[in-house]
Order: structure tokens, then C-alpha cells, then sequence
């Protein structure tokens, strides 16, 4: 086998919890580490939702976990994060998620992206936008149908998740901005509601979301900033 620098793996939350207990760990110790307020997706209670599909990049052994994102479903016991977010600050979106339940669409969200300090320039968190969103389209879409994505991000990310396929919701806030999770700071609210074409994605991510989709389990090497990085990606469970 290749040497393997990294393995990005996909689980169910209720079915790993030291995973999980190490994910929730890094991700509060870069937001401290940049002095980012604590935000709604970094909450730990999704942990026992049955409901949440963390995907994570860890050594190969899987004793580290060095960056993350997950992809939670809203059900009855849990609201997503943005709707937390959102709560006091867009009354409009609760009536948006309404009508989306209304219309019988199931709505889940992109949330927790991070990585640590250690593989910090190499595209990890691009590399995970683009699992995360391999992951929804086939395995989850098709299990449990997933119609409606959203991911709320900063700008430094926007781009980033632009390329695999979301879209700016511009009907809310300040054409789909936000200040949060302070007023010296902007969120962007994006939504994918195409999950199996990706009309919106850039001709290459979508190649490699496709490629992702159709063998889950494979070997990569990734292109980014700081060099090669070989990745096993492990995304059907």
C-alpha cells in the first residue's frame, strides 16, 4: 500500500464516541488558539444524536485526530446548529426551515469544519468540505434522503464550499451574511439543494466529489499549498 500521510473517515457518531471526544477537543482548542468565540457547532451534545456523521482527519493508526466536519440531520430531539445561531438574529430563517420541513424536505447542515494548528496550510479543510459533501450525496442522501444542505462559514471558506456546489442564500441577512459569531465578525449562510448533479461546483471538485462518491475507499494524492499529501480516504460505514 502507498505510504498514507493522513486518513479522512467517515462514522456515525453514536458508534465511535472516542472519535467524537477527540474531534470536539481539537475543534475547541483551535477556536481558542484564534480567539474565536464559542460557536453553536462546537457544542458537544450532538455527540449522542444518532442523526450526526462526523468525518474526520486522522494518523493512520487513528490515535490523532488533527481536523474535522460533520454533517448533522435535523430531527425532533435536536435543532441544527445555524438554527441556533440564527435564532435571535433572522427570524426569517425559521420561517425558511418551516417551509422547507412543510415541503416534506429533509434539511441537514455542513457545520464543525476545523483543523489543527499542525496541518494548518496543507487543504485539509478543503478536503474535507469535499468528503463531507461526497459523503451526503450518496451514502446519506440515499439512506436517509437528504434535500436540503447548509453550511454557515466564514469568509475565509466561502470559496471553498462555493467550489463543491452551495450557494449563497441571499434572501437572508445582508444578501446571506451575518454578524457573527460577534459584530467585529461575518458569517455567510450557503445552501445546496442539488446534492446529486451539483450543478453550481467547479468542473474539477465536482470530479473529485464524483470520484469520492463512487469508491469510497481509496488512496489520493492531494495537491496543496504546502506540497503532496497522501490521503486514505475511508467514507462508506
Amino acid at each position: 500500500m502507498n505510504f498514507v500521510d493522513l486518513r479522512i473517515r467517515a462514522f456515525r457518531s453514536i458508534e465511535d464516541r472516542q472519535a467524537c471526544l477527540k474531534y470536539v477537543e481539537g475543534h475547541e482548542k483551535v477556536l481558542e488558539e484564534y480567539g474565536v468565540p464559542k460557536v453553536t457547532s462546537a457544542k458537544a451534545e450532538w455527540i449522542e444524536n444518532p442523526d450526526v456523521y462526523p468525518i474526520v482527519a486522522e494518523s493512520h493508526d487513528g490515535a490523532k485526530v488533527f481536523g474535522g466536519a460533520r454533517i448533522q440531520i435535523r430531527n425532533d430531539d435536536q435543532v441544527l446548529p445555524v438554527e441556533d445561531a440564527l435564532w435571535d438574529i433572522e427570524p426569517r430563517f425559521k420561517t425558511y426551515i418551516q417551509k422547507e420541513l412543510n415541503a416534506g424536505r429533509k434539511i441537514a447542515e455542513l457545520c464543525g469544519l476545523w483543523n489543527s494548528k499542525a496541518i494548518a496550510g496543507r487543504g485539509v479543510s478543503w478536503l474535507l468540505t469535499k468528503a463531507c459533501v461526497a459523503k451526503a450525496g450518496v451514502t446519506l442522501a440515499q439512506r436517509l434522503k437528504i434535500d436540503t444542505l447548509f453550511v454557515f462559514c466564514s469568509p475565509f471558506t466561502v470559496q471553498m464550499v462555493r467550489s463543491v456546489g452551495f450557494v449563497v442564500e441571499t434572501s437572508l441577512g445582508m444578501d446571506g451574511k451575518f454578524e457573527y459569531p460577534k459584530p467585529d465578525m461575518l458569517a455567510t449562510l450557503l445552501v445546496c439543494k442539488d446534492l446529486d448533479i451539483l450543478s453550481s461546483a467547479e468542473v474539477e471538485d465536482r470530479k473529485v466529489v464524483f470520484s469520492l462518491r463512487e469508491n469510497p475507499r481509496q488512496i489520493r494524492t492531494e495537491k496543496g499549498p504546502k506540497g503532496d499529501l497522501n490521503i486514505e480516504y475511508l467514507l462508506d460505514f
